[in-house]
């Protein structure tokens, strides 16, 4: 008899698990004492991270507070993001490979460190010709090429920040972002492929460009021939390029405090904010928590399966991994594209190390069965992380055990654009991990969890998360806009007349009688029965905890009594009978594990959900569902087809 179904089983009960004894043998950081270290030594505990990078000058003083909370960190240091990432590894590692890309088609190239440093130089000179000078914002408006890492090495190379804005973003908000960023060079593509077709960006690039005021275009040819628009009076990028490669641009001293990059993320006035990261502390931070979370060393081939429009790709494919001298695996796809091995089949074929991946894609990963990996040799992975919102234990444990083979650590990593890198996640080589827990703030961190008057909460009841001391990674204002910055994140909590300051991410979280956060979701992201504020991440938690279901998202539907009530949509995995006492057991889950006042109103079947390219669901199209009105823009979707599904779904759920 199989051993699989009772392994299951042990699984599913289990609530904590130890990091397997060969990782810790071999792990960055494996004392617990470093806890204890950070808390004696804070601030000069950061010194640790500074000290991954080569520095032209050394820091004077590690955290000026004198300005609170506009903080600056390694005061009076000096020294170039592109060095660190690039030059500094040439003499020892100069044949390594640096990237490795896997275009959708099928076509890989690799650049060695040396090779990237030839096409980083070539990038810069380019740049320099074309006026870019110091301080200068370069916009990048370009999908998962090498060319995107490459100009924003070169950018910083020549104290250039730039600012990258997401390929599925639209026209629109690409010109939005050029003129709240004063920019005047855009570096774009002709296009990129996506399930098998060539996507049209130049049209959309232009479209953009239109709404600005003047602007210098380099278009990178990614599709050649097979591009729907070609280049016209723009300048083409490998033109432009070639007469330089050979060159050698000096790296521009920064000082610690200068902008690295601007990164534009939505904000609760609709208007994106221009978050704004300086090279010291930002390169330290990318590069420490690169080291002592998702354990990089520099013979691994490391893979985060983000894209680096979003700040997952800057700070965990680009600068902390090239920092520390590793190899990063790049590519251009969908997962289930052209099968639903992708994913797997790249593992395999680089002997991937580490995979830092979404709760998303895991939950599709599960949807699809585990037949899919079961077909790669996965052995060589070493750790597997998750970003980008909470993952539920179920999935967690899919993950460990399908993917993982039961004997890689999971690090479940919370953190934000605006804190630059990982600010809560168990150390792999340390701590004990709670599957669906992102686990203690991390060393040096002071993470706790308030009520609305500010007051730490005890262990099990949810509130606030708050930060309640500076961390080298962090954004030190709002482009343009300290108002703004202090408004967005610092007035909430903070008691300025004694000094003390507090940032206020705006999720809900728990903490338990371990330190473990348990993340919820946006502040936000509620629903209100009855009086109940309900966090819809814990409603969809409890429906995915249900054997059978791959995926949910929950909205509030008006009421005339109750104010709202829930409706849940729900992707099923394959094989899984949809009937009414399987939709009777999701309601039931909920009522379990929240309680009555939880129940959903409505439980509607889908084979997919409304998504952003980026992969985030469209809470808000399907609240447009529940109560019945007017869609708004679809134009970012990624799948748009499926909300006029979602629709039809629905009215044959009420006609039932």
């Amino acid at each position: 008899m199989s051993e699989e179904p009772q392994l299951e089983a042990r699984l599913e009960a289990q609530e904590a698990f130890e990091p397997p004894a060969s990782f810790v043998e071999q792990a960055n950081v494996t004392d617990e004492s470093i806890y204890e270290a950070f808390e004696e030594e804070w601030p000069a505990a950061w010194e640790r991270a500074a000290d991954l990078l080569d520095w032209e000058r050394e820091w004077d003083q590690t955290l000026d507070d004198s300005e609170e909370p506009f903080y600056e960190w390694f005061v009076g240091g000096e020294l170039n993001a592109c060095a660190n990432c690039v030059d500094r590894h040439l003499d020892e590692r100069g044949d390594q490979p640096a990237i490795e890309w896997v275009g959708e088609p099928g076509e890989t190239r690799t650049y060695s460190y040396s090779e990237l440093h030839e096409e980083v130089n070539a990038a810069a000179a380019t740049l320099r010709d074309l006026g870019v000078e110091t301080d200068d914002v370069v916009t990048l408006y370009m999908p998962m090429i090498p060319e995107l890492p490459i100009v924003m090495l070169a950018c910083a190379r020549i104290g250039a920040p730039h600012s990258v804005v997401f390929a599925g973003f639209s026209a629109s908000a690409l010109a939005e972002r050029m003129e709240a960023a004063d920019s005047d060079v855009l570096v774009t593509c002709d296009g990129y492929y996506r399930r098998g077709s060539p996507l049209d960006h130049l049209s959309k690039a232009r479209e953009g460009l239109d709404q600005v005021d003047e602007a210098t275009t380099v278009v990178v040819e990614r599709l050649g021939e097979d591009a729907p628009s070609t280049v016209g009076s723009e300048h083409v990028y490998g033109d432009l390029v070639d007469p330089h490669r050979g060159s050698e641009v000096e790296p521009v001293t920064r000082d610690a405090e200068d902008m690295l990059f601007l990164m534009y993320t939505s904000g609760t006035t609709g208007k994106p904010k221009g978050v704004k990261h300086t090279t010291g502390g930002y390169l330290s931070y990318t590069a420490w928590t690169s080291h002592a979370v998702l354990d990089i060393e520099p013979a691994d081939t490391y893979w985060c399966a983000a894209d680096i429009g979003w700040i997952t790709g800057h700070s965990y494919i680009v600068y902390g991994p090239l920092a520390l001298g590793t190899t990063t695996v790049m590519y251009e796809g969908t997962p289930d594209y052209p099968e639903k091995d992708r994913l797997w089949e790249i593992v395999d074929d680089y002997d991937v190390n580490q995979l830092y991946t979404a709760p998303t894609a895991i939950r599709s990963f599960m949807k699809w069965g585990t037949e899919h990996p079961d077909t790669h040799d996965l052995s060589s992975l070493r750790l597997l992380g998750t970003v980008g919102e909470p993952i539920n234990p179920r999935a967690w444990k899919w993950y460990y055990r399908h993917i993982g083979g039961s004997s890689c650590p999971v690090v479940d990593t919370w953190w934000q654009t605006e804190t630059g890198g990982m600010m809560i996640s168990t150390l792999p080589g340390v701590g004990t991990m709670k599957p669906g827990t992102a686990g203690p703030p991390l060393p040096g961190i002071g993470a706790d969890v308030v009520d609305s008057e500010g007051v730490s909460v005890a262990p099990g009841e949810a509130g606030y998360l708050v930060v309640d001391r500076p961390w080298p990674g962090m954004l030190r204002t709002l482009y343009q806009n300290d108002e703004r910055f202090l408004e967005e994140y610092w007035n909430s909590y903070s008691d300025p007349e004694d000094g003390e300051w507090v940032y206020s991410p705006e999720d809900g979280a728990k903490l338990d009688d371990d330190g473990y956060i348990t993340v919820l979701g946006r502040v936000d992201d509620v629903v209100n029965v009855s009086g109940h504020r309900i966090g819809t991440m814990e409603v969809e938690s409890a429906i995915v905890g249900v054997e059978g279901v791959a995926e949910a998202a929950v909205v509030g539907s008006d009421h005339p009594v109750k104010g709202e009530v829930i409706y849940a949509y729900a992707i099923t995995e394959e094989g899984q009978p949809e009937t009414e006492s399987f939709r009777e057991e999701i309601v039931e889950s909920v009522e379990d594990g929240i309680g009555s006042f939880a129940r959903p109103a409505e439980v509607v079947f889908t084979p997919e959900l409304p998504k952003t390219r980026s992969g985030k669901i469209m809470r808000r199209l399907l609240a447009d569902i529940a109560n019945d009105d007017t869609l708004g823009n679809t134009s970012t979707l990624r799948n748009p087809d499926i909300v006029t599904d979602i629709q039809q779904e629905v009215r044959e759920e009420e006609d039932r």
